[in-house]
Parts: C-alpha cells; structure tokens; sequence
C-alpha cells in the first residue's frame, strides 16, 4: 500500500478524470438549489439550533466550527441574507478572521431529530453595525460582531449520511466510558506546550468557563 504522503502524489488532478468515475447526477440534484431564501427555508432555519460554519483563510487553510443558540438565533434578514449572532467562545477568532480575509462563507444547518440538513453558501461579511446587532437573538452575552451571509446557493441536502451515521438514534452512540472525557483531550493536546499542567486543573478550567462564559 502506498504511503499517505504518495497517496497525495498520486491523487487526481483534474475534474474530468473525476466525473468519469460517477455517473451523472440525478435531475433532482441538479435543480435543487434556489439560490435564495423561500418559505421551506425561512421555517428549516427558525427551527435551527445548531450550524456549522465552513471558512477559509486568504491561504486556502479552511476551518469548520459548530454555532449554536436557541431556535431562531439565526436571522433571515430577507431572501437574500441572513445573520448569526457572535457569541462568547475561546476568542481564537478564527471564523470571523477568515470571513474578514476572504469574504467567503458555507452554512450547514442542523436540526435535532430530522436527517435532512439546509445548505447555505454565499458571500460573508463581518458587522459590527448596532442596529443590527439590536435585531438579532444573542446567544449568551450581547453580540459584538455578526456574520453576515449573501446567499448564492441555498438547498436541502439529502439524509443519507444522517441514515448511515444513525446519529440520532441513542441506541447507536458510544458509551461514555468508551471515550476520553473533553478535559482528558484538552490536556493531551496541551500538555506538550504545558508540561506542569494537571488533569484537575483542565477540568476546573472548563468548568468555569462554561460557569462564567456561557451567558
């Protein structure tokens, strides 16, 4: 078996050889996208409460990182774009820093207990506007920026990763013995830059910062 770095080397380089080991897309797939906002639209994202946010750096480096709130929180602002409130995270920055460096910005949104997801991908923009910031739900403390989007596709994806996955199905998830706790990840990860660090010092951390930090 090749090594991964030669599994890089080798890989396919052009879109024609791709699309020659697929078949053709269905019809469905191909008219899906809207391109703006409707009604199914509006009512998939008011009942959203978790979505992931795909951004890149003006290197090419991407990011996804998970935005959630209570229902509503993203705002439609009307067809065309839409709103999320900033909220209080680790202060990295690191979708907003992309957005402001490339202007670019992928949605997808999640709904508990339903396997078909909402895409969005658009233009982004980072606003520090008041009046905007006053229409907006805040999702903890009152926002300082939001991330605005101009949507240039809009679409419902399919549910078959949610099928294959039975994320939400509670039989199908491991048991909590099975998996290193979040302090015992974090502290294996930060440790090598940290070396007096303690697993109860990790803990406390995160304890408070869900205490003090979440709203």
């Amino acid at each position: 078996m090749m090594s991964a770095e030669d599994l890089f080397a080798s890989a396919i380089g052009d879109e024609t050889r791709l699309r020659e080991l697929y078949e053709e897309p269905t019809v469905g797939a191909r008219h899906k996208d809207i391109g703006h906002m409707d009604e199914m639209c509006r009512r998939l994202i008011g009942a959203c409460r978790l979505v992931l946010v795909g951004s890149y750096d003006a290197q090419g480096r991407c990011d996804v990182t998970p935005r959630g709130g209570p229902a509503g929180f993203v705002a439609v602002l009307d067809e065309h774009h839409l709103a999320l409130p900033d909220a209080t995270g680790n202060r990295r920055l690191d979708t907003l820093a992309n957005v402001v460096q490339t202007g670019e910005a992928a949605l997808l949104f999640l709904i508990g207990g339903r396997e078909t997801t909402l895409r969005v991908n658009g233009a982004a923009c980072v606003s520090e506007d008041p009046e905007l910031l006053a229409r907006l739900s805040p999702v903890g403390k009152p926002p300082r920026t939001a991330l605005v989007v101009r949507v240039r596709e809009a679409y419902a994806h399919c549910p078959k990763a949610f099928i294959r996955s039975a994320l939400w199905d509670p039989s199908s998830w491991s048991e909590a013995t099975d998996l290193p706790t979040a302090a015992e990840v974090s502290l294996a990860h930060r440790r090598p830059r940290e070396p007096a660090l303690t697993l109860a010092e990790v803990e406390h951390q995160q304890q408070e910062s869900v205490r003090t930090r979440l709203a």
